[in-house]
């Protein structure tokens, strides 16, 4: 994997649980950025995503949003292409 993946979460989240469990089995390495006990970090993933939910994601320096976002990419086949540091073609281009 070339792209950095950064996801702000918190322990006790069933969509971060999800979303953990999907890069493991992936084997994808992940930084895993927990927000609950940090309001200025929380803050901070607030500011930069534009969203207060958890998990949100970030592909090098692209915000992906949450779980459902990057588990429905994954569905397509187009998170795998973001992650080795392409851009995914559409589904049904050919490409």
């Amino acid at each position: 994997m070339s792209a950095r993946v950064r996801m702000f979460s918190t322990q006790w989240c069933s969509y971060c649980f999800a979303a953990r469990r999907l890069f493991e089995t992936l084997g994808v390495p992940y930084e895993d950025i927990d927000v609950s006990r940090d309001p200025a970090l929380r803050a901070d993933m607030e500011a930069r995503s534009g969203r207060r939910t958890v998990p949100q994601i970030w592909i090098g320096d692209r915000h992906m949003g949450g779980f459902d976002d990057v588990n429905a990419l994954h569905a397509r086949g187009m998170l795998m292409p973001l992650l080795t540091g392409g851009e995914p073609s559409a589904p049904g281009s050919g490409e």
